[in-house]
Formats: structure tokens, sequence, C-alpha cells
């Protein structure tokens, strides 16, 4: 991975959020590590005597983040959270809004308190692909305890107070200085240093030993492929428009890596084993819609049943969304990614071209492996995922 610092473009940005607004932005610029409002960042302050948390603010994206797309949050509030037993999501909203000292600042990162329970100055977090790659393989668990032997391994947990609150109690007699980072398993990875450039630095080593992983374990070297399935493109906006409530925009892509993926066997299995990294749910949903055929309404149908019974499965007081598919992977074909907008279905299909790399590669260590359908359920419907992707 290409570290992007530049000294000379570094002493345009002044003061601990200046250097927080550059680097953010140094790890926005690659689509391999953070994807369209994914990662966050922090840098601790003081503000009139007062430690003071400058978290990215929710919604924002981090390749474009300005010093006002930052949460300044007081610190000392942030960890005294971290010690409760439980903390509702609307209680840690409305108390973490409340120790803002500006507040028309955006709401603070979901990951805030866990940003103030790390020890230092600068803390940055990404949803990499190469690290979630290996921790998305049936083995990934030790995998990535191979290539990282002196990060903290944390196995999945909702993200939020619930995560913070792990790693807060399995940090309690914890030598840091002996942490070089940590890993989350199925999602992400944080650096860390009282130096932002440090840190910026420690997230590229990191990353690079992942890929350079990936590149003797599971090279993916496709070649050119060539569309041989057929699919009407017309009959199939018309059924989704229809199925959605209003129009649809699609992405239709015929890459080689999306042809390769659309002719593997067992297509309906391999191409439905979930997300790459939790928050990708809410823009693509748990799975995609496979068709085999051409009778569309009907492979519709029988996606809209699936959808449902997944849902009945888990919710508890909970709307059902849109059971509609959010894209499609047409057999022999290539994938269509859908949205209300054009950005929409561009988005979902960037999200899901990351995803299709993660899933051939890991099965090239094993075996893709996502988080559980009941923890999918609870990030598709967390409410405070469902307010980013409004914004």
């Amino acid at each position: 991975m290409k570290n992007l610092w530049d000294d000379n473009e570094a002493k345009e940005f002044e003061g601990d959020l200046g250097l927080r607004v550059y680097t953010s932005n140094l790890l926005g610029r690659s689509d391999e590590l953070v994807l369209h409002g994914g990662g966050n960042t922090s840098v601790k302050s003081v503000v009139n005597g007062e430690d003071i948390l400058f978290v990215k603010g929710s919604g924002w994206d981090l390749v474009s983040i300005k010093a006002e797309g930052f949460a300044p949050v007081k610190l000392d509030t942030l960890k005294d959270m971290a010690t409760f037993d439980t903390l509702s999501d609307s209680d840690m909203v409305r108390l973490q809004k409340e120790a803002m000292i500006d507040k028309s600042a955006p709401n603070p990162s979901v990951e805030a308190i866990l940003h103030a329970v790390i020890p230092y100055k600068f803390v940055d977090h990404t949803h990499a692909d190469a690290v979630v790659t290996v921790s998305n393989s049936t083995n990934g668990k030790y995998l990535i305890r191979e290539i990282y032997p002196n990060f903290l391994i944390i196995p999945y947990v909702m993200p939020g107070f619930i995560l913070a609150k792990t790693i807060y109690e399995m940090t309690l007699n914890f030598d840091w200085e002996k942490c070089d980072g940590i890993v989350l398993l199925n999602h992400g990875i944080f650096t860390f240093d009282d130096d932002g450039k440090k840190s910026y630095d420690k997230m590229i080593e990191a990353v690079s030993k992942a890929e350079e992983f990936l590149s003797q374990k599971a090279p993916l070297v496709i070649a050119k492929y060539y569309p041989k399935g057929m699919v009407d493109i017309e009959n199939l906006v018309s059924i989704l428009s229809k199925e959605k409530g209003h129009e649809i925009a699609i992405n239709i892509n015929q890459s080689p890596l999306a042809l390769y993926y659309a002719s593997m066997r067992d297509l309906k299995q391999k191409a439905c084993r979930g997300v790459l990294t939790p928050e990708h749910i809410i823009r693509t949903k748990r799975t995609p819609l496979i068709l085999e055929n051409s009778d569309i309404q009907k492979a519709v149908d029988e996606y809209k049943a699936s959808y449902t019974e997944y849902f009945n499965t888990f919710a508890k007081d909970e709307i059902m969304l849109n059971p509609a598919p959010n894209y499609v992977v047409v057999k022999d074909f290539g994938v269509i990614s859908v949205g209300k907008t054009q950005k929409e279905a561009d988005i979902i299909n960037d999200i899901v071209t990351h995803t299709m790399g993660a899933v051939l590669r890991a099965d090239m260590l094993g075996g893709y492996e996502s988080i559980s359908m009941k923890d999918s359920f609870d990030m598709e419907y967390w409410e405070l995922e469902q307010v980013k992707l409004r914004k």
C-alpha cells in the first residue's frame, strides 16, 4: 500500500486538528482503506484548559472531511461512559451530544467512546480490504494472529458502546506500549500514536502486511472474460422500480472481476455469504438477487420471501425495510447495482466490487465467512446506521 504523506502538503495544515484533517484525507484517498463514509479518526487536544476529543462526525467521508466535520467532545465524559454497565443507543447519543463544546458540530462517530479509551493522541480506524479479507476467511482468527503478533485481536462484537465496553474491559491492566494496533475481526483495524504522521504510517505499514500475505497466499489473477449470459435489462428495471416504489438507476458492471464472479459454480451459495464489513449492509443488504434464468419476477418474489423470513426470524419491534434487492448477480453476465439515484447505484457498485475481490481471495484461504445472520440483522436495523444512510 502506498504511503501518500507529502511534507509540502502537510505544511498547509496547522495544529492538532489541522494535522488530523490532513491524515484523515490521506486515509480517505485509498479506496482499499475506506469507502463512502467508512472508517473514523480522532485527535485528543486541549481547549480552554480542558481535554477534548475531536472525533469524526457521523456521516462524513474521510476523503473530504474538514475541521468542521469533527465533533469536539469532553474526553473525561467519554471515558466515564466506558465504565457504564449498560448504555442504550439513545442515551449514548444524548450524553455525547451534551458533552460537546460546540453544539452546532455534527454528532460524534458511534466509535467515539472507543477512541477515548485508546490512550494515544491520534487514533485511526479503517475497514481495510486486505485485513478484512483475511479475517473473513474461515481460519481468519489464526491468520490474523500470524500476521499481527503484537496487535490486540477482538472477536466480532456490535460496534458502538458494546465494542467500546469490550475493549475497555480487556485493557484494564493492559500494557499499551507493547500493542502495535487493534484488529476487529470481520470489521477493521485501528492504529494509534501520539504523532499524527506515525499513526498514519502505522496504518499503511499494517495494511501492507495483509496485502503482502494475500499476494503470496491468495493471488487474484483474472483472465479476460466475455459475457455469455443474457438479461432483459428493461424488464429488470421495470420490475425493480415497481418493487421499490420509485424509478431506479442502475450500474452494470461487466469488468473481468464481475464476469468471473458471476460465472462461479454454485453461484447462489457462493455469492450470498454476507457483507465484507458490517456497515456495508445498510447499502447492499446482506445478499444479492441471483438471476440464473429469464424469469425475473419469480426470482424477485423468491428473494423477497427469503428476506421477509430473515426479518421475521430476528425482528422485535422493527419495521421491515423494502425487501427488494439492492444489487443483482446475473449468471455469466455480470453485476447490476440498483439505486434511487445514479450516485447511489454507483456507491453500491463500489462496495460490491471490493466485496467480490475479498470473497474470491478468502475462498483461497479456506473459505469466505462473514458475520452471522443475527449480527447482520442487528447492523441493518441499527438506528444509528440508518441515520447515517439518511444523511
